[in-house]
């Protein structure tokens, strides 16, 4: 994953996000993540003016990542092949690749955490998470369409739902990896995934 600049603000929002996807953003104080990153209160009050504002910095910064790493992924799948199926299937298994090279077991999707307490959140952070969730759709639906233009596909596809599928392959498969306590169980639901594009699309012996 990409790099970041060790500043206060930086270890705040990675205090704010781990404590977050643990204890649930109503069950995270500022308090607590005062204490945790070894900062003064004077010192969070600089960068942010409260945990709504936090909250937005927070959803920016997963989704900017994300977006990075997901930027990274197709770059290199694109320059490992000319076929769009094989393209979207090499980015699937650099996706598994790096989940397989974590060391502990998948922290959670921000993003995700937050849906749950929506009701904690403003209109704009809120739509600022579907935006989100819809730059991912976008992402994989573009790759879909390459390849529908060159792979007839089996039966008939709605390239919206099928792309919606990668995000939620992602997310149960990151919930079934928390509950089973093995990032094995994402990596199963990414290459579930990356099989059924195959058996879809593909020329499958």
């Amino acid at each position: 994953m990409a790099k970041r600049a060790n500043s206060s603000r930086e270890r705040i929002l990675s205090v704010a996000e781990a404590m977050i996807l643990e204890r649930g953003f109503v069950g995270t104080t500022i308090e607590d993540i005062i204490n945790e990153a070894a900062i003064t209160k004077g010192g969070f009050f600089y960068h942010f003016t409260g945990k709504a504002e936090l909250a937005r910095a927070l959803v920016d910064r997963y989704i900017e990542l994300d977006n990075e790493i997901f930027a990274s992924f197709n770059e290199r799948a694109d320059s490992l092949s000319e076929d769009p199926l094989q393209r979207a299937l090499i980015f699937l298994n650099l996706f598994t690749e790096m989940v397989g090279g974590m060391t502990q077991v998948h922290p959670g999707c921000l993003v995700a955490a937050f849906t749950y307490e929506a009701q904690q959140f403003d209109e704009e952070i809120r739509n600022r998470m579907q935006e989100g969730l819809l730059e991912w759709r976008e992402m994989m639906a573009a790759r879909l369409r390459d390849i529908h233009q060159v792979h007839s596909p089996r039966v008939a596809v709605n390239i919206e739902a099928l792309a919606d599928m990668f995000s939620s392959s992602i997310e149960g498969g990151i919930v079934l990896a928390r509950v089973y306590g093995t990032n094995q169980a994402l990596i199963d639901q990414v290459q579930a995934y990356r099989t059924h594009l195959r058996l879809l699309f593909g020329d499958v012996r």
